[in-house]
């Protein structure tokens, strides 16, 4: 299917790693060309090599870290100057799970922390979208995905519940503002996802039980495991960027202000 993406211009925060960088590579392949952010610039000049030599469209290293505004606004002038408009943006950057300080019971959360992962989650895609509108505007045709995480629907983690369930309100608020300009703004909740830091992950986790990394990855996902999903496997992060090019789209317009799970069915309610 042409996705209709072929000579636009897209940012992708947090594109040197992960599924940032899975989403970088899937739009380069249909045909976009990229500015990818991150706060490390040895790792965001390796990705943006790899990017453009599988796919041979142009791909900006850019050097950002969401909590200043200064250097967003920064980074993205210089992206648009570059690439010579923008269409697209993803907004992916941040850890996935949150702060490991900001997890677990009221009391043992530090606040600091907490409002460090609003700071970069939360501000940081707010700055960033800000930063774009713009530039979406003038074009007349735009795509905002928010990359959250499934932690919103699932109680426990204090502080990734609370980003990211903040980022579907955020973006269905934006959806309704933007929706006359062109600009559709959609969600994704990822669940556990395979990046290139699962392997040493799982291995780690095969030696204290002495057992394979495949071992523990089936376990994980054997039917009624704390894992297990209706697919029975992990997600991997191309399978995300699949759903992000299609929301990227020119086939995706009816489609705005949604949230959307890509966990291999791990939900057991109806309705979210």
């Amino acid at each position: 299917m042409d996705l209709g993406l072929s000579g636009k211009f897209g940012i992708v925060v947090g594109g040197s790693r992960g599924i940032g960088k899975a989403i970088a590579l899937e739009l380069a392949r249909e045909g976009v060309d990229l500015a990818i952010a991150a706060r490390n610039a040895e790792r965001l000049q390796a990705s943006a090599a790899e990017i453009s030599a599988a796919t041979g469209r142009r791909v900006y290293p850019l050097v950002c870290d969401v909590i200043s505004r200064e250097q967003v606004d920064a980074m993205v002038e210089e992206a648009v100057a570059e690439l010579g408009g923008l269409h697209i943006l993803i907004n992916s950057g941040s850890a996935p799970g949150g702060s490991a300080t900001a997890v677990g019971y009221i009391d043992s959360i530090v606040d600091e922390d907490f409002l460090d992962d609003f700071n970069v989650k939360y501000l940081g895609a707010l700055r960033c979208t800000r930063a774009c509108i713009p530039h979406l505007q003038c074009t007349g045709w735009g795509r905002i995905v928010n990359i959250s995480g499934l932690n919103a629907r699932i109680a426990g983690n204090l502080s990734g519940g609370a980003r990211n369930t903040s980022l579907v309100h955020f973006t269905k608020t934006l959806a309704n503002q933007l929706g006359r300009s062109g600009i559709t703004v959609n969600c994704i909740h990822p669940g556990i996802t395979r990046t290139e830091r699962t392997a040493s992950r799982l291995a780690a986790r095969a030696e204290r039980k002495g057992v394979s990394a495949r071992e523990v990855e089936a376990a994980d996902y054997a039917q009624g495991a704390r894992r297990a999903n209706a697919i029975g496997r992990m997600v991997d992060a191309a399978e995300i960027a699949h759903l992000a090019a299609y929301l990227c789209s020119d086939k995706a317009w009816a489609v705005t202000g949604e949230t959307i799970a890509a966990d291999g069915g791990g939900g057991t309610f109806v309705y979210y």
